[in-house]
């Protein structure tokens, strides 16, 4: 049997025009859950880091396009299932120093609807190794009147963010520099 609630989701979504869902008023949120990561690539293979410690906040606004906000990780909450590679990132970010990694939203821009989602360019500055810079995140958001959701990634040079450490033993094992960020964060009311 479905919820009550889960129908009228339903029945929005089916209802609701493609311009009335890139219209939609979105409410003041607080991060519910969410998972950032990222996906790197190694001289021994692929690997990913992942987080679920992570908190945030999301300013509701009449439209998607002016809705602000922010999410922030520990850094060394960050783990990649591997001791060793774990204490390499921890001194390649310095997580004693630059104790957060964090996104601040400044806009977003609505694109495509598809079905219950919007596509989303999410403009903004991402901070990381303690320093920031302007970030543009293409993903999808679904609304509905007591949550959001934003799920999308991010390519990063973390060079470009300072990040060094990136070759051990004289030069053997080696981390590509580019990376790519993932954010999957649910937003709701308290």
């Amino acid at each position: 049997m479905l919820s009550r609630r889960y129908c009228r989701l339903i029945i929005a979504a089916l209802c609701a025009s493609p311009a009335a869902l890139q219209a939609q008023s979105v409410g003041d949120f607080h991060l519910a859950h969410g998972t950032l990561a990222f996906d790197a690539k190694a001289t021994l293979g692929a690997f990913t880091g992942v987080t679920n410690t992570v908190t945030g906040m999301l300013t509701g606004a009449g439209e998607l396009s002016g809705v602000r906000g922010w999410v922030e990780a520990p850094s060394k909450s960050l783990n990649t299932n591997n001791e060793h590679r774990d204490r390499d990132m921890a001194g390649s970010l310095e997580i004693e120093k630059y104790s957060s990694i964090r996104f601040d939203l400044d806009s977003v821009t609505p694109g495509t609807v598809s079905g219950d989602s919007v596509a989303v360019v999410l403009r903004g500055r991402f901070t990381l190794h303690g320093q920031t810079r302007a970030a543009s995140v293409p993903g999808f958001v679904w609304i509905t009147p007591s949550s959001a959701r934003f799920r999308g990634s991010l390519p990063v040079n973390v060079k470009d963010y300072g990040v060094g450490g990136l070759t051990k033993m004289l030069g053997i094992l080696k981390m590509n520099e580019m990376i790519v960020v993932r954010m999957d964060v649910n937003f709701g009311e308290r």
